[in-house]
């Protein structure tokens, strides 16, 4: 947890503006960032040689209707050469769903920006091919969101 504090307080150091809040919930740090900031402080989390957060483990949306910012993107980072993790996340309101893809700095994030597009309708800015990955191209919506329809949109009174 001590290192994971460390790229926090580096963190918070190098974007005082961008970091919004900090937390610690049974030893898992989570740093809130300002989603135009989200691709600055992937290069940094990545690049710095005393972090290098190289592998992204998880990208996720949540859906915490009816609050505002509705939407949270999640990513939980892993640095293979110093064995810690942060957790990042990005609030996204309901009427603006968008944040820039993390694909250049994690090709990985790739399939699970499509995830999050596909079911939650999160709109990953400059993806290379943003498009529905389990769901058929005409299905309508978006079946993770909180105010789908139970029976799903055929059967929606």
């Amino acid at each position: 947890m001590g290192e994971t504090n460390t790229a926090v307080d580096r963190l918070q150091a190098s974007f005082p503006e961008a970091v919004l809040e900090v937390s610690v919930f049974r030893a898992q740090t989570t740093a809130v960032v300002r989603r135009e900031d989200i691709l600055q402080i992937g290069r940094f989390l990545k690049e710095e040689p005393d972090l290098a957060f190289d592998y992204l483990t998880l990208l996720s949306a949540v859906d915490l209707y009816p609050r505002e910012p509705r939407f949270e993107v999640v990513y939980q980072l892993y640095s293979m050469k110093y064995r810690h993790r942060l957790r990042l996340k990005v609030r996204l309101p309901s009427e603006d769903p968008v944040v820039d893809s993390v694909v250049p700095l994690w090709p990985t994030a790739n399939w699970h920006e499509r995830e999050a597009y596909d079911l939650m309708g999160i709109q990953f800015k400059d993806h290379p091919d943003l498009r529905r990955i389990l769901l058929p191209d005409d299905w309508e919506g978006h079946p993770l969101r909180k105010d789908y329809p139970l029976l799903g949109p055929s059967r929606a009174a």
